[in-house]
C-alpha cells in the first residue's frame, strides 16, 4: 500500500508544478486560482499536458502513461483558458437542455394524460418489460421509478401547488407530477412506455423509433449530469451513449465525443425553438477556444470535425425573430 499524498499549501503546490515544467506568468493569479477552483479540478485541465509515455507490458501489449513532467511550453494559464471555456460549454449545454427537458416532459404528460390523468402510476399503460419483468433486485423498473417519485413528491410536499393537490386530491395528476421530475426520472419513464405511444413523441423530433429517442436521451441526460455537477465537459469520455446515427454527416461523428449530443440537442432545438440564438452562441464559443501554447489539445478531443458549420444542421437560416422578447431565446 503506498502511503496517502501529503497536504500542500497552495504555494507548494504551485511550486510543484513549477518543477514538473509548467510555467508559470503570474504567479499571484495562479495562487488565486488554486484558492478558488483547487488543484485537483485544475488538474483535469493540464492533464492533456503532461508528456505522454508508451510502455510495454511482459506480454507484450503497449499501453500510454501520462508522465508527471510536461510538455514543453505547457502553461498554468492555458489550463485555466480551457476551465473558463469548459464552465461556458456546460452554462450552454444545460441552457438548451433545460428547454429540451421541458418539452418532453410536457409531451409525455399530454399523451399519458389521456390516458389517465394518474397514468404514470399504472403499470398497465406501460411496456411489459418496464412494468412486469423482475429485475435482479427482484422489482421491476417501474416499481423503481414509482419509488423514486415517491422520493420527489416528499421532498417537494412543502412547494403550494404540491402541498395543494395533495391536501385536496391525495396524489398528483401526471401533469402535475412532471413539475418535480429531472431528466433521469423523466427519461427512464419514456423508456418504460409503450412503443406506438413513444413513437408518437419521437416523430415529433425526427427520431425514426421511440428506442432512437431513449438512445437521445439517455445521452443528454448524461451530458446534463455532467454540467450540472461542474465536471469537466469538453473532452470527456461519454459513457451513456446513443447509438450512431448513419446518415448525412452523421456518420461522420463519434458517439463517444460530447460534440455528437451537441448536435443532438440542436436537432432537438429545431423543433423545440427554431428562432433561438443557441446555435450562433454554440458556434461563437467554438471559435474561442483557447490556443494552447503546447498545442496538446484541440477541438477534435471535444469531437469537432471540419465543416461542421456547413452542416444544414448547424447552417439554418433563422425565421425572422418576433419583436417579443421571450422568443429570443
Amino acid at each position: 500500500m503506498r502511503s496517502e499524498k501529503p497536504w500542500k499549501s497552495f504555494l507548494e503546490q504551485l511550486a510543484l508544478l513549477k518543477s514538473r515544467g509548467l510555467l508559470v506568468d503570474n504567479e499571484s493569479a495562479a495562487l488565486d486560482y488554486l484558492g478558488r477552483i483547487g488543484f485537483y479540478r485544475l488538474s483535469g485541465y493540464w492533464y492533456s499536458f503532461r508528456q505522454l509515455e508508451i510502455i510495454q507490458l511482459e506480454n507484450g501489449k503497449l499501453v500510454s502513461n501520462r508522465k508527471n513532467d510536461f510538455i514543453a511550453n505547457s502553461q498554468f494559464e492555458d489550463a485555466v483558458k480551457l476551465y473558463v471555456f469548459d464552465k461556458k460549454l456546460r452554462l450552454l449545454a444545460l441552457d438548451a437542455l433545460e428547454r429540451i427537458e421541458l418539452a418532453v416532459r410536457v409531451d409525455i404528460a399530454h399523451l399519458l394524460g389521456s390516458m389517465d390523468i394518474h397514468a404514470h402510476e399504472k403499470k398497465a399503460l406501460f411496456s411489459g418489460h418496464f412494468s412486469k419483468k423482475l429485475q435482479k433486485h427482484g422489482k421491476t423498473d417501474h416499481q423503481l421509478w414509482l419509488e423514486r417519485y415517491a422520493s420527489c413528491v416528499d421532498r417537494a410536499r412543502r412547494e403550494p401547488f404540491v402541498a395543494h393537490y395533495l391536501n385536496k386530491y391525495g396524489k398528483l395528476p401526471v401533469w402535475v407530477g412532471i413539475e418535480i421530475w429531472d431528466f433521469g426520472l423523466m427519461s427512464k419513464l419514456f423508456a418504460g412506455m409503450k412503443p406506438t405511444e413513444q413513437l408518437i413523441i419521437a416523430s415529433k423530433y425526427g427520431a425514426k423509433d421511440g428506442r432512437t429517442l431513449v438512445g437521445w436521451l439517455r445521452g443528454l441526460n448524461f451530458i446534463r449530469n455532467v454540467s450540472a455537477h461542474h465536471s469537466r465537459l469538453w473532452n470527456i469520455n461519454v459513457l451513456e451513449r446513443a447509438a450512431p446515427l448513419q446518415d448525412d454527416y452523421w456518420r461522420q461523428l463519434s458517439n463517444s465525443r460530447p460534440f455528437y449530443y451537441f448536435c443532438l440537442i440542436q436537432k432537438l432545438m429545431t423543433v423545440i425553438c427554431p428562432n433561438s440564438s443557441w446555435s450562433t452562441r454554440f458556434s461563437d464559443l467554438m471559435a474561442e477556444f483557447p490556443d494552447v501554447g503546447s498545442k496538446s489539445v484541440s477541438l477534435s478531443d471535444f469531437g469537432l470535425i471540419e465543416g461542421w458549420q456547413d452542416w444544414s444542421l448547424w447552417n439554418v437560416q433563422k425565421a425572422e425573430l418576433k419583436t417579443d422578447a421571450y422568443t429570443k431565446e
